[in-house]
């Protein structure tokens, strides 16, 4: 069997997924990846065959959509060289984690494929929003890579198409400490904002992971380290609690792991803003912006009450097989479709 599986380099959540989800994948046949887009900071070992700028969603440090790298990455004719040129109708099963180029690809083709993962869930109108609706939001979350076929990921099942996130196996089988340090990964600020208000929380060690650094850096009570997957995952693994933004995979991994945890969204990223709603149900404090009270909240956070631990219902290797079964269903439906004599009426 041969699979397609598309993803959205926008973040870093999306190639760290792919990579605990390739070894469930390679035992149903070769998979090639198609890489899209270059807003993550990690680097990837997984089999990329494709690659392209695609049409990446960018953010700024101060937070927010950053419209003028979007308005730089979009080229029509590019994307429909791109789609036109991906051989989508080679494969057997097309996954696809939220990436634009390959479900333009999939409908000039008549090729169906899967939605895979977080955005997926947003599919469903169980899953929680915040307060105020932003119609462009939902409209991205809802078109970017639209499909008939979803699976979804999400902190809890909102709907019978939405599983439990994908946990790293090495935060599945860790042995869970407490050192006492506090991990930090907030890239929508810069290191200088990050610092000037952390360093005001006297007595508590932070380990600030930054886009920026190249080395570890002590300043004060602020250790600062370049963004590293497997470092991160030991810092969360022994800390007290997590600092973060409110994404996905990270705020999934500090809950199942049973951390502390206090969320700052991206503003202006509606996803952030959706999540924030959701984690809130989990009794995790969420802040809008880091500003003068930020100092005070973290203390207060520090000596607060502690969240509700994220429950996994599926296994990694039962969401792959659950994505395996809807492939074999799709491909059932469409030798049915094209069979002599099939009434379309029926």
């Amino acid at each position: 069997m041969k699979i397609l599986y598309s993803i959205q380099a926008t973040g870093n959540g999306h190639i760290a997924r792919a990579a605990e989800l390739m070894p469930f994948l390679s035992r149903y046949g070769k998979v090639d990846v198609f890489l899209s887009g270059s807003n993550s900071s990690l680097d990837t070992s997984l089999p990329v065959r494709y690659k392209s700028k695609g049409l990446s969603l960018f953010y700024g440090n101060s937070g927010g959509l950053d419209y003028w790298k979007m308005i730089k990455a979009f080229s029509p004719v590019r994307i429909l060289r791109e789609a036109r040129d991906l051989p989508v109708e080679r494969y057997d099963v097309v996954l696809n984690d939220f990436e634009s180029i390959t479900s333009l690809a999939c409908k000039l083709k008549n090729v169906p494929f899967i939605h895979f993962g977080h955005q997926a869930s947003f599919q469903s109108q169980h899953t929680p929003r915040p307060k105020k609706k932003d119609p462009a939001g939902e409209f991205i979350l809802k078109h970017y890579a639209s499909s008939r076929h979803n699976i979804g990921l999400h902190f809890k099942k909102y709907d019978d198409f939405i599983f439990s996130p994908v946990i790293k196996e090495k935060i599945l089988q860790a042995d869970v400490t407490d050192e006492g340090h506090i991990t930090v990964y907030l890239s929508h600020y810069a290191d200088a904002v990050v610092e000037k208000y952390l360093s005001q929380v006297k007595d508590v060690l932070f380990h600030v992971f930054s886009k920026t650094k190249k080395e570890v850096e002590r300043k004060n009570n602020i250790l600062f380290m370049p963004v590293n997957n497997e470092r991160f995952t030991q810092s969360m693994i022994s800390s007290y609690g997590v600092i973060t933004g409110a994404g996905f995979e990270t705020p999934a991994e500090t809950l199942y792991l049973g951390k502390k945890l206090i969320c700052v969204p991206i503003q202006g990223q509606y996803e952030q803003l959706c999540n924030a709603a959701a984690i809130s149900d989990f009794n995790v404090p969420v802040v809008g912006h880091i500003d003068e009270g930020f100092p005070a909240k973290i203390s207060q956070w520090l000596s607060g009450a502690w969240p509700e631990t994220l429950q996994l219902q599926h296994s990694t290797a039962c969401i792959v097989e659950a994505v395996m079964e809807k492939a074999a269903m799709m491909r059932a439906q469409k030798q049915l479709i094209h069979s002599p004599g099939y009434n379309f009426s029926m």
